[in-house]
């Protein structure tokens, strides 16, 4: 089952919001909407989900190829 929605912690500041992720794409970079820093993917991972959030991206999740 997909999970539509990831929990982001900001790495900087901590700060934590929900985020609806794209179902068809990874998402390279974020903003923190408290300290305003700009995040990308660790390296090794695809997208800020599956580095930041709390569940993986949707095409890890369904163990598709990613965007790398």
């Amino acid at each position: 089952m997909l999970i539509p929605e990831s929990i982001i912690t900001c790495p900087h500041c901590g700060h934590q919001k929900a985020e609806q992720m794209p179902t068809d794409a990874c998402q390279y970079f974020y903003s923190c909407t408290n300290c305003e820093a700009h995040l990308k993917p660790k390296h090794g991972d695809c997208c800020v989900f599956c580095s930041y959030g709390t569940v993986k991206c949707p095409p890890i999740q369904m163990s598709k190829s990613c965007c790398n």
